[in-house]
C-alpha cells in the first residue's frame, strides 16, 4: 500500500475547477503537466475535487448567479463518468491520484474511482461528519490548515492518530493569491515542532511568478508541496494563483535548485576529496621528540605537533586519550609520524562498552550516584585485559575523609596492592566480593563491611559483579603500591571520563 513517507519529495498539481467543466481541457492539463514534470527527479501527483452538487448546494440556490462559488461550481460541473475519465488519465500519465472530497458522498466516489490519497481542504479541516467518513476510507490523508487554530489542529491530529491513519499536514494561507508578506512560512517550523511525528508540507496560493517561497520551504525541510495549475487556451484565462505549465516548470526548477543547495538531511553529507585534502593540509602533523625503536610504544608526551603536514602524516586530529601509537620501524628524533612508520590503535569502542556495562550494573543494583561525578577506569594490564583485571571508580569526596564508589563487573579482579598512608573500609552495597587480606581470604556479602589497615596487602574480585562503597582517609595519588612491578610500568593504566552517565 502506498504511504506518504515513501513519497519524498512529492509535488501535487491541483486542477480544482480549472478543467472549466470541459473534460477534454482537463485531459490537456494533465498531459501538459506530464511534459514539464518529466525532467525532475520528484514524485508527482494530480489532484481533483469532488462535490455532489445535487446535495452540496441547497436546492433553492442551484441556479443563482449572485453567489460566486455556486455559479463557479455549477458552470464547471462534470459527470461521474467524466471525472473517472480524468482519474484514469492521471494514472495513465504516471501521476499519483489525489482527490479532495467536500461531502461524504464524494468519499464514496473516491473509493469507487480508486484514488491513492485523500486531501482535506482547509474549509473542511474540522468538518467532523466528513472527517468520520474519510477516516473510514483506507487511504493516506493530507490536510491543509489555513485559518485553523492550534487547538483544533490538535483535535484532528489526535482523531486520525487514534485511528492509525497515515496523515500529513500542510501549512496553507487561504488568501487567493497570497501576498508575499502574508505567506507566514515560519508556521512550517511551528507545525514541525508541535507534531514531530507527522510530515509537514506546504500548500501554496501565492502568485505563480513567486519563486522564493518554495526555496524557503525546501530550506525548512519541506518535501510535500501543492500548487494550483491550469493550461491557458482559447477563451480560457487562468486565475491569479494558478500556474501555467511554463510557470510551474520555473517553480519546480526553483525547488530543484533549492534541494541541490540544501543537500542531504538527517545524516552527514559525503565529503569531497578536495574538501578533505584542504582541511588536512591545515592540520598539524605529529613529529617524534626523540628516537624510537621498532615495536616501541610512543607516549603522547613524546610527540610534538607542527606544520607542514605531509602525505600520510599522522596529525594531532588523529590523537586522543583513546589512541595508542606504536613505532612500526625505527623512528629518529624530529621525524614525522606517518602511516608507513607507525601503527595506531584506538580503544574508544572498548571504553564505550565498559561504560555501558557499568551503567547497566548500576541501574540493576539500584545504587544512586552523584550527578556529574567523573568515572575512572583502571586497566592495570591494559584495556584489552580490563574485564579480567581492573575496576571502575567514582570519587565522591576526597578531603581529610574520602568516599568512593567502586564497580566490579562480573569476573573482574583487582590486583594485590597496599597503602602506606590511607586506611579504608569497604561497605558492600550490592553483590558479593571475594577479598584477601595479607593472604587470608573471606567472602563479603551485600551489607557487610571490612577495614583495610595501612600496609595490609589486599586483593579483591567478584564473580557476580559488585558495588563497593569505600570510606577512607585522604587518598593520595602516589599511595598505591602494587606487588606486580609491571603495573607500575604501565603509565597509561587509567582513563577518566566526565558526563558519562547521561
Amino acid at each position: 500500500m502506498l504511504t506518504l513517507k515513501s513519497l519524498q519529495p512529492l509535488f501535487i498539481f491541483e486542477m480544482a475547477n480549472n478543467h472549466m467543466g470541459l473534460p477534454e481541457h482537463g485531459l490537456k492539463i494533465i498531459r501538459e503537466f506530464k511534459k514539464i514534470s518529466a525532467e525532475f527527479p520528484f514524485n508527482f501527483a494530480f489532484k481533483l475535487q469532488y462535490r455532489q452538487l445535487d446535495t452540496f448546494i441547497h436546492p433553492d440556490y442551484k441556479h443563482r448567479t449572485d453567489f460566486k462559488y455556486v455559479k463557479r461550481f455549477m458552470e464547471t460541473r462534470l459527470t461521474p463518468d467524466q471525472f473517472k475519465m480524468l482519474r484514469d488519465e492521471i494514472g495513465a500519465q504516471g501521476f499519483i491520484a489525489v482527490c479532495t472530497p467536500f461531502d461524504e458522498e464524494s468519499v464514496d466516489m473516491i473509493e469507487q474511482h480508486d484514488f491513492d490519497i485523500i486531501k482535506i481542504a482547509s474549509c473542511s479541516f474540522n468538518d467532523w461528519p466528513l472527517l468520520e467518513r474519510i477516516a473510514g476510507a483506507e487511504k493516506p490523508i493530507i490536510a491543509s490548515t489555513a485559518g485553523i487554530a492550534l487547538q483544533e489542529i490538535d483535535k484532528v491530529v489526535s482523531f486520525f492518530e487514534h485511528r492509525n491513519k497515515d496523515l500529513a499536514l500542510m501549512h496553507c494561507v487561504a488568501q487567493y493569491p497570497t501576498p508575499a508578506a502574508q505567506l507566514q512560512l515560519n508556521q512550517i517550523d511551528l507545525l514541525k515542532s508541535r507534531y514531530p511525528q507527522i510530515r509537514i508540507g506546504y500548500s501554496t496560493h501565492e502568485a505563480p511568478t513567486e519563486l522564493d517561497s518554495v526555496k524557503v520551504a525546501v530550506g525548512k525541510g519541506v518535501t510535500l508541496f501543492e500548487k494550483h495549475v491550469g493550461a491557458p487556451d482559447a477563451g480560457i484565462k487562468l486565475n491569479d494563483y494558478s500556474a501555467s505549465p511554463d510557470q510551474a516548470y520555473d517553480w519546480l526548477k526553483a525547488a530543484w535548485r533549492a534541494f541541490e543547495i540544501c543537500g542531504v538531511s538527517e545524516k552527514r553529507a559525503d565529503f569531497s576529496e578536495g574538501e578533505l585534502s584542504s582541511l588536512r593540509s591545515l592540520q598539524r602533523g605529529l613529529f617524534a621528540k626523540k628516537d624510537f625503536k621498532k615495536g616501541e610504544r610512543i607516549p603522547h608526551d613524546a610527540l610534538f605537533a607542527a606544520i607542514p603536514t605531509m602525505d600520510g602524516h599522522v596529525t594531532a586530529n588523529d590523537l586522543s586519550k583513546y589512541t595508542e601509537v606504536y613505532a612500526s620501524c625505527d623512528i629518529e628524533a624530529n621525524a614525522p609520524l606517518l602511516s608507513l612508520n607507525t601503527s595506531i590503535r584506538n580503544v574508544r569502542d572498548k571504553v564505550y562498552k565498559i561504560v555501558q556495562d557499568v551503567k547497566q550494573l548500576l541501574i540493576k543494583s539500584g545504587v544512586t550516584i552523584p550527578a556529574q561525578v567523573d568515572l575512572e577506569i583502571s586497566h592495570h594490564y591494559g584495556i584489552d585485559r580490563f574485564f579480567e583485571f581492573g575496576l571502575t571508580m567514582m570519587t565522591v569526596v576526597n578531603r581529610v575523609y574520602c568516599k568512593k564508589l567502586i564497580v566490579l563487573l562480573p569476573g573482574q579482579k583487582h590486583p594485590t596492592q597496599y597503602h602506606q598512608q590511607k586506611e579504608e573500609t569497604f561497605h558492600i552495597l550490592y553483590g558479593d566480593v571475594d577479598i584477601e587480606l595479607d593472604g587470608v581470604s573471606r567472602l563479603l556479602k551485600t551489607g557487610e563491611t571490612v577495614t583495610v589497615e595501612r600496609g595490609v596487602r589486599h586483593f579483591f574480585g567478584s564473580e557476580t559483579g559488585a558495588i563497593i562503597e569505600e570510606i577512607s582517609s585522604t587518598h593520595y595519588a602516589n599511595d598505591s603500591f602494587y606487588l606486580d612491578p609491571a603495573i607500575a610500568r604501565n603509565e597509561n593504566r587509567k582513563t577518566l571520563l566526565t558526563y558519562w552517565f547521561n
